[in-house]
């Protein structure tokens, strides 16, 4: 009797085993890191992968080029024009580039004006207007009380091949006028639009 209980307790502990060892395979199988899981593409590490591919994560987006409004050609350098702003206060600021061409040294002398009051100013764009053909006006380079003009100076001048920012703000034409004539110097005129500031 003895042997025969021993054999079924024997026996009940096997199937036991059995079933126990089944389910902790089958428990594996289901859970990842088989065969089938390495041959589906992660779709996180894709998409990231992706992004830096297109270079959305690694560089910062680049500005958008300058809007040319005009460009003018005289006295050896290139004058670019990329802003003419209206401001809130009455002003209007023209801005852009200026780009030596010559083969030597630009001090930018030909254009602070004629006006013995501009000579203090140097090298600069002091002698630039803008010219309203609608309205026929002519505005010149606005100055704070000691004569100095509201423009760029161009200090120790430019090398050849150099370029340098500048700017002038003048009166703003009358409301409605949106279209000028920028001169300076002996460059050509150069027509330009103005927009309304921020």
């Amino acid at each position: 009797m003895n042997t025969r209980r021993t054999m079924i307790a024997a026996r009940g502990a096997m199937t036991a085993v059995a079933i126990t060892t089944g389910l902790v395979l089958t428990v594996a199988g289901c859970g990842g890191g088989g065969d089938g899981d390495e041959k589906k593409p992660d779709t996180n590490s894709k998409s990231t992968s992706s992004a830096k591919e297109d270079g959305k994560d690694d560089e910062p987006q680049k500005p958008e080029a300058e809007q040319v409004l005009a460009e003018a050609k005289g006295d050896g350098v290139t004058l670019v024009i990329t802003s003419a702003k209206r401001d809130g206060g009455g002003f209007l600021t023209v801005s852009g580039k200026v780009t030596n061409s010559s083969d030597g040294l630009w001090t930018g002398g030909q254009w602070r004006g004629d006006e013995k009051e501009l000579q203090k100013n140097g090298g600069s764009v002091a002698g630039a207007s803008l010219v309203d053909g609608q309205g026929k006006k002519r505005y010149l380079v606005l100055r704070d009380t000691s004569g100095r003009c509201l423009c760029t100076k161009f200090e120790g001048g430019l090398d050849s091949g150099q370029t340098a920012d500048w700017f002038a703000q003048f009166p703003a034409p009358p409301e409605g006028t949106d279209k000028v004539t920028f001169q300076v110097g002996s460059m050509p005129p150069a027509p330009i639009e103005i927009s309304e500031g921020e």
